[in-house]
């Protein structure tokens, strides 16, 4: 196994590359915990302020009472759908 020798200690290349791929994914790590996501545009999902079928944002595990979406921007009527509408859960 190759060591490599930095200042005193020697490590492997294995524990080494480990580290720099660490160091160099914690930029991304953070960005998931950011709550600063943009959000999508009401015609990017194609918003409409009526439900489709029996599909509507009251119902979607994104909807956030009373009238905002965790991914799009804007007001949202709980009486509204969009193409990114998923059943809530329970």
């Amino acid at each position: 196994m190759a060591k490599i020798a930095i200042g005193s200690a020697e490590i492997s290349r294995r524990t080494l590359l480990a580290g720099a791929a660490a160091a160099g994914s914690a930029p991304l790590l953070a960005l998931g915990s950011s709550p600063a996501w943009a959000k999508m545009s009401q015609a990017a999902v194609a918003y409409q302020d009526s439900p489709k079928g029996d599909r509507n944002c009251a119902g979607c595990g994104l909807f956030q009472a009373p009238s905002s979406c965790k991914t799009v921007d804007g007001a949202v009527s709980p009486n509204g759908w969009c193409k990114i509408w998923v059943k809530k859960a329970g």
